[in-house]
């Protein structure tokens, strides 16, 4: 049985700001975490996605800032003490919204920095003075190095999605953030999935963490209905709109391997009528930002998205998730269909499986430990009636074709039957016998044979005579001798 907020020993601001939210009853993740947090134990934190992993980090820090809470407006009463980091831009806007709303009531403050969006704003907060500070690694290196964001008097840290960092290869700017900070610190690690590398990092930095598993590692929402449909590439789409109209969702996630194809996807689906949009890297921050808006207003129907959006993104009575292509990393699934089922809720996970998934089906059997049963998806047919061309000549749909393609075929062999063919020239056997020489030719020489040719000389043409030239002495004479 979960117990209610009202039994932890939280500050009254903090408690007006929790039942403003609408939260009553702790998830277990909160029941384990929170008292271990506020009791300034290392943690590391195993849970599924959607189970409140935020508040169960986010209240307990804030119950202990207060007592560094005051009304100054100096910078330096308010420097930074607890730092989130996160993977993404979009998990970090989100975690700093809902840590505004826990402190409220309260004089802490907090900021979020992220790449994608001008520094200066962001410079201009941080010299006002935060004690929460919500960013992702490459940012906070660049304000660590701009000497914009001041980390010596941090005492609590908190890796959020912790796998999902070291996926995207966040370690060494993770490894070095870490070293900016005081040795003598709480550090809080959450991941929805346990690997060796993770393990690593916190025997490095974590001090006797507390383990809180509230499920099996890598397993997933038992509150999510999940279905393999095997069929070829060429059918996805069609496959997305049949389920859409079998279960009558008004929303959904679809899920790409590449921003290319998430981008083509998108595309698509929007020609066949259905309101889209897409999320994926290649987007400036502010046209990722407008596309999560619009579909939490239910502006769009599909949210086509990159494994950018599978990670901590809290959008309420989602129904459904898609996976148009099965994740190269098996872990990502997990993350991927706990879009859907938040919170207790009930959702439904399609994932389209082609052929060529073998090995990659292979890798999520292994990981979540079960069989996986692939299911074939019954099409309705979608063909409109009445004739319909596509591309050759014959007609779709069009009961009398194949009689139109044979009277046209009689018809031409009639015309080519009946055209008169024209008369034979008339032959000259002349033409028709091969060359004869005649005797007398054979016996002549020819005349061209008979002329006289040209003697040739024995020195080249293009060699030229030697001119004589008159010598100007004579050459003496040999006198004969005496005894001639």
């Amino acid at each position: 049985m979960t117990q209610p907020y009202s039994t932890l020993a939280l500050a009254e601001p903090l408690k007006r700001a929790v039942a403003e939210m609408g939260y009553e009853n702790m998830t277990p993740i909160q029941e384990q975490a929170i008292p271990v947090v506020l009791a300034g134990q290392d943690v590391m934190g195993a849970a599924q996605t959607g189970t409140g992993k935020t508040a169960a980090f986010s209240l307990p820090l804030l119950q202990r800032l207060l007592k560094h809470e005051t009304a100054s407006v100096s910078p330096a009463r308010h420097p930074v003490r607890a730092l989130v980091l996160l993977p993404t831009r979009e998990l970090a806007d989100q975690v700093a919204g809902q840590v505004k709303q826990y402190a409220k009531y309260t004089n802490l403050r907090s900021a979020v920095v992220f790449g994608g969006m001008d520094m200066k704003p962001q410079v201009e907060e941080l010299r006002k003075g935060v004690e929460v500070l919500v960013a992702t690694p490459g940012r906070l290196l660049d304000h660590i190095e701009a000497k914009t964001a001041v980390l010596n008097q941090v005492e609590y840290v908190v890796l959020d999605e912790a796998d999902r960092m070291l996926d995207i290869g966040f370690l060494p700017d993770l490894q070095r953030i870490l070293n900016y900070l005081p040795k003598q610190r709480t550090t809080l690690l959450f991941s929805a999935t346990f690997s060796p590398e993770i393990k690593r990092l916190a025997a490095s930095y974590l001090q006797d963490p507390v383990l809180i598993e509230v499920a099996r590692p890598n397993t997933t929402a038992s509150t999510v209905e999940q279905h393999f449909y095997l069929l070829d590439d060429d059918d996805k789409r069609s496959a997305i709109r049949q389920v859409l109209k079998d279960k009558e969702l008004r929303q959904a996630f679809v899920f790409c391997n590449s921003k290319l194809g998430c981008a083509r996807l998108a595309r698509a689906l929007e020609r066949d009528g259905l309101r889209t949009t897409a999320l994926h890297g290649d987007k400036s921050q502010d046209e990722r930002l407008k596309s999560l808006e619009a579909f939490k207003q239910g502006e769009v129907d599909l949210l086509v998205a990159t494994d950018v959006a599978a990670r901590g993104l809290d959008i309420k009575d989602v129904p459904a998730v898609f996976n148009y292509d099965v994740p190269f990393n098996p872990e990502d699934y997990v993350h991927r269909i706990g879009r859907t089922g938040r919170a207790g809720a009930s959702g439904l996970a399609v994932t389209l499986v082609t052929k060529g998934d073998q090995r990659l089906m292979g890798e999520l059997e292994k990981l979540l430990k079960t069989k996986i049963e692939v299911e074939h998806l019954q099409f309705e047919n979608e063909r409109p009636s009445g004739r319909q061309n596509d591309g050759r000549r014959r007609w779709q749909g069009d009961e009398t074709g194949d009689a139109r393609d044979d009277v046209r075929r009689q018809r031409a062999e009639r015309r080519t039957s009946d055209r008169p063919r024209p008369a034979a020239a008339p032959a000259d056997p002349f033409f028709d016998k091969p060359y004869e020489a005649s005797p007398a030719a054979e016996q002549a020489p020819a005349a061209w044979e008979t002329q006289a040719r040209p003697g040739r000389s024995s020195v080249s043409a293009n060699i030229k005579p030697k001119r004589k030239v008159a010598a100007l002495f004579k050459a003496p004479q040999e006198t004969p001798s005496a005894a001639d």
